[in-house]
């Protein structure tokens, strides 16, 4: 039985343990900039064995909520620097996600209140909302504007602000990237061809789908290394309005097939659950796992009981949670100790101060 609680060796990285913090969005910073209170959130935290930071839009044109930190520009780099250098403090590790919502936005959070982009003009509707100022001035969530498609020769440009992001985040201190390609946003509307309905290189067939995903992915190994370079991606995915497909299975396994020729560090599956039930089967991931040898996450409702018997049967790597890392700064050592879970309080998940953020109970 492999110990979750004991080092893991992460390519040329050594986490202090294999649970990882999935990035969770918080949306407490009004003027895009990371600062000291994230700072403490993340230090608070720093005893998984790796951090993947909340969202963090490469580009005035990613956004999709309000009070997210960015990666862009000069100051938001410098207020990155002071979580990662404080996650180092700690002896803990903190990669990056690279974050552009596509379509999940709304015209109030665009340059010049432009539309949003995306791989089509299809807007996300149902549950797929942006957080925003809304009409009577408060925060919260409003439906998504209608976007228009990327144009071809402007795809190129989409792909270098992920690489720029990249090379701030590097310079901000991050010890990779992790490639938000998952969940409804951009990349995935381009995998899905339900929301895809392009006629050039980047619609149709299951490999020009995936042929955006697979130039930032190269974009990025070109700017920082394939050894910081991970990826998220959530196979049957339906959270914000992403309809299911025929070619899904085959669209994923396409994909651990590419990424392993390009030796990313590791790839993170997203679990999201639809109607109580888990979405993505241990059958698929052993299918994923046969072509993808590298470091495997998986996120979504994980339990301590359902990671170690994952990873005992050599199905995943490094299990990932998300809400119980919210409300247990400590949730490392409370799993260690068989010890009760503080429960977290959906209400202050996003926006708001210290209430919630950073003033949940540890152990000591």
């Amino acid at each position: 039985m492999a110990s979750l609680f004991a080092p893991y060796q992460m390519g040329n990285i050594t986490l202090g343990n294999r649970f990882v913090m999935a990035p969770m969005t918080r949306a407490r910073r009004p003027d895009y900039v990371a600062n000291e209170e994230t700072a403490l959130y993340y230090r608070q935290r720093a005893t998984a064995g790796l951090i993947v930071s909340e969202g963090t839009t490469i580009s005035p044109e990613a956004q999709g909520n309000i009070d997210v930190p960015g990666i862009w520009t000069e100051e938001q780099i410098a207020g990155w620097r002071k979580v990662t250098e404080a996650v180092h403090q700690e002896g803990g590790k903190i990669f990056a996600q690279l974050w552009h919502v596509g379509r999940v936005s709304h015209t109030s959070l665009q340059p010049d209140g432009k539309a949003p982009v995306s791989a089509s003009d299809i807007p996300a509707t149902g549950k797929g909302k942006p957080y925003v100022h809304r009409e009577d001035g408060r925060a919260g969530f409003a439906d998504a504007s209608t976007p228009r498609p990327l144009a071809t020769d402007e795809v190129a440009r989409v792909v270098k602000d992920y690489a720029h992001a990249a090379h701030n985040a590097i310079k901000a201190g991050f010890d990779g990237v992790e490639l938000h390609s998952a969940n409804g946003y951009l990349l995935e509307q381009f995998l899905n061809p339900k929301i895809n309905t392009r006629t050039d290189q980047y619609g149709g067939s299951l490999e020009n789908r995936a042929r955006f995903t697979l130039e930032v992915v190269d974009a990025l190994i070109e700017a920082i290394g394939k050894a910081r370079v991970g990826i998220r991606l959530s196979p049957f995915n339906q959270q914000f309005d992403m309809p299911p497909y025929a070619e899904n299975a085959d669209t994923y396994l396409y994909l651990a097939q590419e990424l392993t020729k390009r030796e990313v560090v590791y790839v993170h599956l997203n679990d999201n659950w639809a109607a109580g039930h888990s979405v993505i089967s241990d059958d698929f991931v052993g299918k994923f796992r046969a072509l993808y040898p590298g470091t495997l996450m998986l996120a979504g409702a994980q339990t301590l009981e359902r990671a170690q018997r994952q990873v005992d049967e050599g199905l995943i790597d490094l299990p990932a949670f998300g809400q119980p890392f919210i409300a247990n700064p400590d949730l490392v050592e409370r799993f260690r100790q068989g010890a009760e879970l503080n429960t977290p309080d959906r209400d202050t998940y996003y926006g708001g101060g210290t209430r919630g953020y950073t003033d949940y109970p540890t152990l000591s």
